[in-house]
C-alpha cells in the first residue's frame, strides 16, 4: 500500500520559521524551525584566517554543528565528553561549510574568517538542511554588518543558499522530510541549490530501495519547489532586519 502522509501534501515543506537576531551577542544569529526540528545558527567573524591562507588576500567560511544530549528521544553523549566528534558530525559540518563558501567570493570578504555554529536543539529530521537553510541567513547577517561598519567596501554574497530534503516512502515521493518519514524511507536525498537555480550539492542513498534517473528526476523537482519557498522566506526576514 502506498504511503499516505497526514496533515500535509506530498510537495508541502513542514511550517518553516526563521527568527532573525535570535542571540545578542553573535554578528549574525537566527533560530530556525523546519516542523519540529530547531536548530540555533550563529555567525562569529573572526579578524583572521586558518594559516593556510594567511598572506593569501582572502577570507574563509566554515562550520560547526552539534546537537544538544536531548535533542532527541534519548539522551545523547555530549561528543567533548568523548573526546572527539563522531563521523555523522564531522561529515554534516564539512556539508554545511562547503555549501556556504559556495554562497561568496572569498576574494571579497578579506582576510578574515566567519564561523557559522549550528547547535540543533531539536531533531526531527532534516537537520543538516536546516542549518544551511538558517546558516545562510546568519552569514547574511554578519556580512551586513561587516558593510553597516565599513569593514566591507563590496558585498562578497554571490547567491542565496538554502538545502532540503526529499525522498520516496512507501512507493511516494515526499518534501521535506521528517523523522518518522526518514527512519523508514525507501531513499532519502538531501539538496542544496543556489537561487541561481544551480545545484550545490546532492547527497543521495537507496535506503530500502534503489532509485532510476526517472525518479531522481522527479525528487529534484520536489526539491526544487521547496527550496524555491525557502528562498522567499529567507529574503522575507533579511528585508525586514534591514527595515527595522
Amino acid at each position: 500500500m502506498d504511503y499516505i502522509r497526514q496533515n500535509r501534501a506530498n510537495n508541502a515543506l513542514r511550517t518553516v520559521k526563521i527568527i532573525p537576531n535570535y542571540l545578542m551577542s553573535p554578528e549574525g544569529s537566527v533560530l530556525i524551525e523546519f516542523g519540529n526540528t530547531k536548530v540555533i545558527c550563529t555567525a562569529t567573524v573572526e579578524e583572521t584566517v586558518p594559516s593556510f591562507l594567511k598572506g593569501k588576500e582572502q577570507g574563509w567560511i566554515t562550520a560547526e554543528y552539534g546537537m544538544l544530549p536531548r535533542s532527541t528521544g534519548v539522551r545523547m553523549k555530549r561528543e567533548a565528553a568523548s573526546g572527539k566528534q563522531g563521523g555523522r558530525t564531522v561529515e554534516i559540518q564539512r556539508l554545511i561549510g562547503r555549501s556556504l563558501r559556495a554562497a561568496c567570493d572569498l576574494t571579497k570578504l578579506g582576510e578574515r574568517q566567519i564561523i557559522i555554529d549550528c547547535d540543533v536543539i531539536q531533531a526531527d529530521g532534516g537537520t543538516r538542511c536546516a542549518s544551511i537553510t538558517g546558516g545562510f541567513v546568519a552569514l547574511s547577517l554578519a556580512i551586513n554588518k561587516l558593510l553597516h561598519d565599513n569593514q566591507l567596501t563590496e558585498n562578497p554574497l554571490l547567491m542565496q543558499i538554502a538545502a532540503v530534503s526529499v525522498g520516496v516512502v512507501g512507493g511516494v515521493p515526499l518534501l521535506d522530510l521528517d523523522y518518522i518519514e526518514d527512519s523508514g524511507c525507501d531513499s532519502d536525498i538531501n539538496v542544496i541549490m543556489g537561487n541561481n537555480g544551480k545545484i550545490v550539492e546532492i547527497q543521495g542513498t537507496a535506503e530500502g530501495a534503489a532509485f532510476n534517473t526517472q525518479e531522481l528526476t522527479q525528487l529534484l523537482g520536489l526539491a526544487e519547489i521547496g527550496i524555491t519557498q525557502l528562498f522567499d522566506l529567507q529574503q522575507q526576514v533579511l528585508t525586514s532586519v534591514q527595515a527595522a
